[in-house]
């Protein structure tokens, strides 16, 4: 059998870091970012015995992965192995060790490839970079989900609700609030899973279970139909503006009524609202701009009004561009940009503000846990970016070319109305007040963001 060991050193104590280890989110914050990965099941804890299902891509193909906890030993270590998956053999081991007031993790890997010999041969050294890699993305999360749940150790532990939590941020807001001790549970539209945290409601139809959601610390909101998933159509333009109402209305409506009110509501918003503003530089007391997006964004934070006027701290997350290469705007550009076709978009000139999904998880948690953090806030890197800069800086970062410019006719034929907002215009937004707030971003540079992301550092 082939080895690899890996080791970490985080900054804090061996009970915390094993603890974050525990939860069932700490999975999905060591997957690597760049990997779309399915959880089919999985037991809560990670007890002797516990089993966990998952796919993920491996080719061309999905594969299957099934393993089982065959070591418990908290603090201080847990095994897993491989009852079937890609490997012929693979037992994980996780060593924690004390280092003052520091944690040494030691990951050991036992594996051998199918075939044997001949299977190395062809394919050990792209097997052991990919496990290279995977090891040194689980690395940085760590130290820094340690680091920002850290930060509130002496916070008590909320109660979490979060609408769209199947989403790309949601996935892994839950994750990381679960990985900090909190109690997260999820606001589905789906028939709920008994076994799990789930609170059924209906938008639509005005149906939600008031005496279900008392005693929530905290009630997040990230739904709503995708603005850039499908070209723009009367009906989809009013579902966009429907999904947002009813859903905000019924939550806010709702909790303002409660014996226990949430001490805290955070919706989503977007930059949109400030419109196609060309080189003007934008913060949380810009004018709004105009056109579809702004009257949006607009009433969507106006819906949350009813929640603010009954005592609710009440914050409206203007987000940016989410860098990530399993969903969003980054996805729908790897491919072009991977084969050498990459390029300024309509001449380029146009600010794109982004921020890194990871930036954007612990923003929300520095929100949430800061009772004199209010209003609305930017969710923007403080650097943006023009649209040819991000073209050419990610075309390094995947070693290609990004010099193919894609004039505006042939987009508009492919987007319709959706491509002027979406492709051709932007704004240059500043996240001043969450700065001011003193929270501090992993991410401030877009090359370092999209190397992280991508797993190509």
């Amino acid at each position: 059998m082939y080895k690899y060991e890996h080791e970490t050193v985080v900054d804090e104590n061996i009970e915390r870091t094993f603890s974050w280890f525990e939860h069932e989110g700490s999975f999905r914050r060591l997957m690597p970012p760049w990997e779309v990965t399915t959880e089919i099941k999985a037991d809560k804890t990670i007890h002797k015995g516990a089993i966990r299902i998952f796919k993920f891509p491996f080719g061309p193909m999905k594969m299957k992965w099934i393993a089982k906890h065959t070591i418990y030993d908290p603090p201080n270590q847990f095994k897993d192995v491989m009852l079937k998956g890609p490997f012929k053999k693979w037992e994980h081991e996780h060593n924690f060790k004390s280092k003052g007031n520091s944690t040494i993790i030691t990951d050991s890997v036992k594996y051998q490839v199918p075939l044997g010999s001949l299977g190395y041969f062809f394919a050990g050294s792209s097997i052991k970079k990919r496990i290279k890699r995977m090891f040194y993305s689980r690395e940085l999360r760590l130290i820094r989900d340690l680091k920002h749940h850290s930060q509130f150790n002496l916070k008590k532990r909320k109660k979490i609700l979060i609408a769209g939590s199947s989403g790309m941020i949601g996935t892994q807001l839950c994750a990381f609030f679960d990985t900090g001790g909190h109690d997260v549970w999820r606001l589905v539209r789906r028939e709920i899973d008994p076994e799990s945290n789930e609170i059924f409601w209906d938008p639509e139809n005005k149906i939600i279970n008031a005496e279900k959601i008392e005693g929530f610390d905290a009630i997040i909101h990230l739904g709503g139909a995708g603005i850039g998933d499908k070209r723009w159509t009367k009906k989809r333009k009013k579902l966009i503006q429907d999904s947002r109402k009813l859903s905000t209305l019924l939550l806010s409506e709702t909790i303002s009524k409660l014996k226990q009110k949430p001490e805290v509501f955070l919706v989503a918003s977007a930059i949109g609202i400030y419109g196609n503003r060309g080189d003007e530089e934008l913060n949380e007391k810009s004018s709004p701009g105009s056109g579809f997006l702004t009257e949006t964004t607009l009433n969507w934070e106006s819906y949350t009004e009813i929640a603010k006027n009954s005592g609710i701290r009440v914050i409206n997350i203007r987000t940016g561009i989410v860098l990530s290469a399993t969903g969003g705007a980054l996805k729908r550009m790897l491919l072009p940009w991977k084969i050498g076709a990459g390029g300024s978009i309509g001449g380029g000139k146009q600010w794109m503000s982004w921020i890194s999904l990871d930036d954007h998880i612990y923003a929300i948690n520095h929100l949430i846990m800061n009772e004199k953090c209010k209003g609305a806030f930017n969710l923007t890197s403080p650097n943006p970016v023009r649209q040819k800069v991000f073209s050419k800086t990610l075309g390094k970062v995947l070693r290609r070319p990004a010099f193919a410019p894609i004039p505006k006719f042939p987009m508009k034929i492919l987007f319709g109305e959706l491509a002027t907002p979406l492709l051709f215009e932007g704004q240059k937004v500043i996240p001043e007040k969450i700065l001011n707030s003193g929270f501090s971003f992993t991410h401030e540079s877009l090359e370092s963001a999209l190397r992280d992301c991508l797993g190509r550092w």
